[in-house]
C-alpha cells in the first residue's frame, strides 16, 4: 500500500496563521505548541503530528506526505490514521476551507479578560502599533553593534557597582530609614518597571512578534504595567525569544546608567548616599527579574535556553524521582535529564544570590547607628 487510496490525491493545507513551535521538552516527552489563528487557542502535539502539520501546504498530496513521513519515522500511515488526523485538525478549525471553531475544553486562551473589576486595563487601543512607533525611535540601538556595546557598558557598570557593594548596601539602608527618600526611590523604580515592559514590546516588534496588549494590572496596593506578546513561543529563533525575554532586565540596568555616573561624580553626603541606595535596589530589581521561577523573565529565558515548556513542573517531577532513585527517572532521555538538573542548579544559585543580598541589607539596617 503506497498511500491511502481514497485520500492519495488530496492536498490538505493548514489555515493561514496557524503557528507550530520548535520541539520542546515536557517531562520525558517532546512536544510542539500549536496556536490557532482565531482566539489565540494553544495546545500541544507530538513530533509526528508536528512533522505532518508543518508540511500541509496545499502543494503536496497525501501520498507525497505519506512518503516523507515513512522516510522520517520508518512506517507509513494507513487511511484510518489520515482520516483521524484530518478530522482532528478540521475539528479544531486548523484546516483551510473548514470552519473556525471555539476553544475546546482544556485549551488555553492567551488573553485574559480586561476591566477595572478584573484588576487590569489596557492603556492603548492598538498595542502593536504603539510598539511600532516606539521601535522606530530606538531601532538603531537594537542593531548588533550598538546592542553589544550597550551590553559591554552594562557589564562594566555592574562590575563597578559590585566593587562598591558595601557603600551601596549602606545607601539602601539609609533610604529605608528615610520615608521621603523611600518614596522617591520607589517612584523611580516603578518608572523603571514601566520601561521594562515597554522594552519587551519594542524588542518583540523588532524580532517579528505581535504585541497584544500594553496596560496596567493591580493587586492593590501594587499597580504594575504589563505587556503581552501574542506569538512569543513561535518567534523564528531561540535567540530572538531570549532577546525579547531579557530586554526588560537590560532596560532596568540601562535606566541606572545616568544615576551611576552621577553617583561616581557626587561628593560624599546625602545625595551620594541616596544614589547608592537607588543603585543597589535598582540592580536588585533587575536581577530579581532574572530569577528562573515562573512567571519571571529569568524563567522564560532559561526555558528557552533549555528548549523546554512547563520547565518548573517537569524539573520538580524529575528531580524528585532522581533523588528518590526511582527507576521512572530513567524514562527521561539524556537531554531532559541534563536540562532539568541545570534548571535546578540555576534556581539554587539565584536563590543564594538574592538571599545574600537580602542578608546584607538587613544587616546594614540592624547595625546602622
Amino acid at each position: 500500500m503506497t498511500a491511502p487510496g481514497s485520500l492519495a490525491g488530496l492536498r490538505p493545507r493548514l489555515r493561514p496563521g496557524v503557528l507550530v513551535s520548535e520541539p520542546l521538552l515536557l517531562g520525558p516527552r517532546t512536544v510542539h505548541l500549536v496556536r490557532a489563528p482565531e482566539g489565540g487557542r494553544t495546545f500541544e502535539v507530538g513530533p509526528r503530528e508536528a512533522f505532518l502539520m508543518t508540511r500541509l501546504d496545499g502543494a503536496r498530496t497525501v501520498e507525497e506526505l505519506g512518503g516523507a513521513y515513512a522516510e522520517a519515522f520508518g512506517r507509513r500511515l494507513g487511511e484510518a490514521n489520515w482520516r483521524q488526523l484530518l478530522a482532528l485538525l478540521g475539528g479544531r478549525g486548523l484546516l483551510a476551507g473548514g470552519p473556525a471553531t471555539p476553544a475546546a475544553p482544556g485549551e488555553a486562551a492567551e488573553k485574559p479578560g480586561n476591566g477595572v473589576l478584573r484588576g487590569s486595563v489596557r492603556l492603548v487601543a492598538d498595542a502593536h502599533a504603539t510598539a511600532g512607533r516606539l521601535h522606530r525611535a530606538v531601532r538603531p540601538l537594537l542593531a548588533p553593534v550598538p546592542a553589544v556595546a550597550l551590553l559591554v557598558l552594562l557589564t562594566g557598570m555592574t562590575a563597578v557597582l559590585a566593587w562598591h557593594l558595601p557603600e551601596l548596601v549602606d545607601g539602601a539602608a539609609a533610604v529605608f530609614r528615610n520615608p521621603v527618600l523611600l518614596v522617591a526611590v520607589a517612584t523611580a523604580l516603578w518608572f523603571s518597571t514601566a520601561l521594562h515592559e515597554l522594552a519587551h514590546a519594542v524588542t518583540a516588534r523588532h524580532h517579528g512578534g505581535r504585541v497584544g496588549e500594553i496596560g496596567l494590572r493591580w493587586r492593590l496596593p501594587v499597580v504594575i504595567m504589563y505587556c503581552t506578546v501574542d506569538d512569543y513561543p513561535f518567534l523564528p529563533s531561540r535567540r530572538r525569544r531570549i532577546a525579547v525575554a531579557g530586554a526588560g532586565a537590560v532596560t532596568n540596568l540601562l535606566f541606572l546608567v545616568p544615576f551611576s555616573a552621577w553617583w561616581l561624580l557626587a561628593p560624599e553626603g546625602g545625595t551620594r548616599e541616596a544614589l547608592a541606595g537607588l543603585l543597589f535596589l535598582g540592580v536588585l530589581q533587575a536581577f530579581a527579574m532574572l530569577v528562573p521561577l515562573p512567571p519571571l523573565d529569568g524563567y522564560t529565558i532559561v526555558s528557552q535556553a533549555l528548549g523546554a515548556t512547563r520547565l518548573a513542573t517537569s524539573s520538580r517531577a524529575y528531580l524528585g524521582l532522581a533523588l528518590r532513585r526511582d527507576p521512572a527517572a530513567a524514562a527521561h532521555p539524556p537531554r531532559a535529564r541534563r536540562a532539568y538538573t541545570v534548571y535546578g542548579l540555576c534556581v539554587v544559585l539565584a536563590a543564594a544570590v538574592l538571599l545574600g543580598a537580602f542578608v546584607l541589607l538587613v544587616d546594614a539596617l540592624l547595625t546602622a547607628p
